[in-house]
Formats: structure tokens, sequence, C-alpha cells
């Protein structure tokens, strides 16, 4: 366990934080095919976070759209999974959908996380334009498939920490 001091703006957060070390980890990928040209880069950072990481396998899945993410998330997690890598992209269109299905997965992995005690990185993308997907998969809004793997890992970590009673924090 590592602690971390952050100043962002006046605040400051002091605190443990879960090891950047996915060494002895199972973490899963799931991946929708819907609007692939973006969600293929999520994927491709997430895969290269997680070697990076060392993480000892990567079990990775596609599916066809976003709404179908939970499904194959519970079925890695059932499987063994420490964590998993959840990645789309939701690109907002003339109707209402949009908001079912972003609120939809959300809601559903955010249930299983809470329900498995497993964390769920959130790589689903939510945006009002293509152009606003391609800042998040290496522009300048970072990357998020990326980001999501580095929390999926950090997360496990945490909570395999709390749950070993290693948290010292001294504030």
């Amino acid at each position: 366990m590592s602690s971390i001091t952050k100043n962002q703006g006046e605040g400051q957060v002091i605190g443990q934080k879960g090891e950047l070390n996915g060494k002895g980890l199972t973490i899963g990928v799931v991946t929708a095919r819907w609007n692939s040209g973006i969600t293929s880069k999520l994927e491709a950072g997430a895969f290269a976070t997680l070697k990076e990481l060392r993480c000892d396998e990567i079990r990775a899945v596609s599916v066809p759209g976003a709404i179908e993410i939970p499904v194959a998330v519970k079925a890695l997690l059932e499987s063994g999974c420490h964590g998993v890598v959840a990645l789309g992209c939701v690109i907002r269109g003339e109707t209402t959908h949009y908001e079912y299905v972003c609120n939809s997965v959300e809601r559903a992995c955010t249930e299983l996380a809470l329900a498995t005690g497993k964390p769920i990185g959130h790589g689903v993308l939510t945006t009002e334009n293509l152009e606003q997907a391609q800042e998040r998969v290496g522009g300048r809004h970072g990357h998020k498939g990326a980001e999501a793997a580095e929390v999926t890992v950090e997360m496990v970590r945490l909570v395999q920490a709390i749950r070993a009673n290693q948290i010292h924090a001294k504030v």
C-alpha cells in the first residue's frame, strides 16, 4: 500500500491507495463492438496498461453493444476474475435511447461491483458526438481505456488491503 496526497484546487486528499501491481491478478476486459472505431482503441489502451502493470492473466470478450456489457462482466467475475474493465462508446443520437443505454449500463455495473465486492473499471464513453469520443482515446482528454484498466487494478489491490486489515492511514 502507498499513501497518497493529492492537491486539486484548494482541497487535499490524504489516504492510502491500492498498488498499481497486477502480479497474481486475473483481470477481465469486456468491449462493446458498437462504435468499434472507438472501442477498439479503448481496448488497446486497456490491454497495454494491464500488460504494463504485469497482470498474470487478461480474459477478453466482446459483446454487440453497451447494453450487453453487464452480463459479460458478471460472467467474468463469476469465472474468477479479480476485477473487470468495461469498455464501450455510446454517442448521443436523436432519440432518448442514449439515456436509457447509458443509465442502464452504469447502474448494472455499479450494482454488480457492490454485490460481488469486485471492482469494475468504467470505461464506457458517453459523448455528444464522435469528436468527443476521439478526444478520449488518446486525444486531449487522455485515454479512458488505459485509465479504466489502471483504476481496476488499483481498486482490486485496495479492496484486498482493506479486507486484510492492512490500511494504516495517518491522519
